[in-house]
């Protein structure tokens, strides 16, 4: 393994970690784990709510818990990770269960999107088709007939 690692961890309000002595990086995205040496190929994933691992020159380690980010290797030495949130931490089983929570959540979210999506769709649906009724007078009528008893409106009402 030759040289080490810059390391840099942001979100976009803060610089979490900015470390110049790394000499590996572990991450995951959709396809799995996967490990970065200084001189990695240049490389550029998006990662899922997952937790970052690095190891710097005095063998310590550090761990970031993050929620959805992009991680960019530049130049076989450069590891730019940016992240909508991150936190840092001292125990991986914590963070581990920190990232457990914000999947879960997500995927909350993701549903609830979904059905409001839905909701918003079959109310969209259900005026159109209050709108079409066969039962209306002119409701298929087209273009539209107006005269002078309507009062101008298209929509015969």
């Amino acid at each position: 393994m030759r040289g080490a690692l810059h390391l840099t961890i942001t979100t976009p309000m803060a610089v979490l970690v900015d470390a110049a002595d790394v000499r590996s990086v572990r991450a995951e995205d959709e396809s799995g784990h996967f490990g970065i040496l200084p001189g990695h190929s240049d490389y550029l994933t998006a990662l899922p709510a997952s937790v970052v691992r690095w190891r710097d020159g005095a063998g310590r380690r550090g761990y970031c818990a993050l929620r959805a980010g992009v991680l960019t290797v530049t130049g076989g030495a450069d590891v730019a990770i940016a992240c909508r949130e991150g936190v840092l931490g001292d125990d991986l089983d914590d963070l581990i269960a920190r990232v457990a929570r914000l999947r879960h959540e997500e995927q909350d979210a993701g549903r609830g999107a979904r059905v409001e999506q839905t909701r918003l769709h079959s109310r969209a649906v259900r005026q159109i088709m209050r709108y079409l009724r066969p039962d209306r007078p002119g409701a298929f009528d087209h273009p539209p007939q107006v005269g002078p008893d309507d009062g101008g409106r298209a929509d015969g009402a």
